[in-house]
């Protein structure tokens, strides 16, 4: 930690604490050759108490979820033979619209969502339309859902999510304890997010995302909690180790779009990694604040957990990605080899 060529990491990071780009990051770095660097600067909590954020400190990880959980266990699924990429989700979810045999959600494939190319809109107030779990995955699944020109969409992770639970029967809860991550933890060592105004409350420990809250805590889309450590642990793992094997995690990295894999995002113009990382580089980001990347070509993996929206989500989004990227790019000018 006390390596000179570090400096400008934790200098950006001051920065961006100065320009009020969050309360408190959390940055780690780790490469197949045993290099590693991880820090924690400010707070996990702004208001209404000040709260120091130390490196035992849950980040609601937000769309993280999709490709820490959902896509993974997708792919773990295929490769136990349980579906494959290209079934239609109603071969899954059999009552997927089903007094319409003929509506084109039916024909949804399961790559179609993992690549956001469905046609799917982005997103839904679901959490407007009543109360419990199982009456608005029904809704969701009975939906007369307008379909348009591709968009990333939280409605294909969701659709995800349930058919994940139906092949497992497990929940989504359950696997993702599996995997590292908690969900729903409570306030203790939690990283605070908005102060909400439909639940009339800071966030803290409980997952930010109002559509995951109101179908119990988790989805497809969102819920997972995890320090910095539990991120990069599951990125390594899937993207470098064994957590998948490896004709699947090979399948999982493939370019399927000019800017998608699998779940993941791959590098492309004005990539959220940096424009240094190789060509053979994935990441994903987080609406609350927070990315995981991974370059495949190195062998770096690096994380940065933040609170953007803490007090408020409506902040500098632009400069809140500029300031990602130069973070990757410092990445690979100190780690690259």
């Amino acid at each position: 930690m006390n390596d000179p060529r570090f400096a400008p990491l934790t200098l950006a990071l001051e920065e961006a604490l100065s320009r009020g780009l969050g309360s408190g990051f959390a940055l780690g770095v780790r490469t197949q050759g045993g290099e590693r660097f991880q820090t924690c600067l400010g707070l996990a909590q702004r208001v209404p108490t000040p709260e120091g954020l130390t490196p035992k400190h849950r980040f609601d990880l937000a769309s993280l979820t999709k490709v820490l959980l959902t896509t993974p266990a997708v792919l773990a699924l295929a490769a136990a033979g349980k579906l494959d990429l290209d079934d239609p989700l109603a071969t899954h979810l059999p009552d997927l619209h089903q007094y319409d045999p003929n509506h084109p959600v039916r024909r949804v494939t399961l790559r179609q969502c993992l690549t956001h190319t469905s046609g799917l809109p982005a997103v839904e107030p679901i959490y407007t339309w009543g109360e419990g779990k199982a009456r608005l995955e029904a809704l969701v699944l009975q939906k007369d859902w307008a379909f348009g020109e591709s968009v990333y969409s939280d409605i294909n992770f969701i659709l995800l999510g349930i058919v994940i639970e139906r092949l497992t029967g497990q929940s989504l809860a359950a696997l993702a304890e599996e995997a590292g991550f908690a969900v729903t933890p409570g306030p203790s060592l939690a990283v605070a997010t908005e102060a909400c105004s439909w639940r009339g409350r800071v966030i803290k420990g409980e997952v930010h995302d109002e559509n995951a809250f109101a179908l119990g805590g988790i989805a497809g889309h969102a819920g997972l909690f995890g320090t910095l450590e539990a991120v990069l642990n599951r990125a390594e793992a899937l993207v470098f180790g064994t957590a998948l094997p490896a004709a699947t995690r090979a399948a999982m990295l493939e370019k399927q779009t000019d800017d998608r894999a699998l779940g993941w995002q791959v590098r492309h113009l004005n990539w959220s990694g940096g424009g240094l990382s190789s060509a053979r580089s994935v990441g994903h980001t987080g609406f609350t604040g927070t990315g995981v990347w991974a370059d495949t070509e190195r062998g770096i993996t690096w994380a940065l957990l933040g609170n953007r929206v803490h007090p408020t989500r409506h902040t500098d989004v632009r400069a809140h990605h500029q300031f990602r990227q130069r973070i990757g790019n410092l990445v690979q000018g100190i780690f690259a080899n």
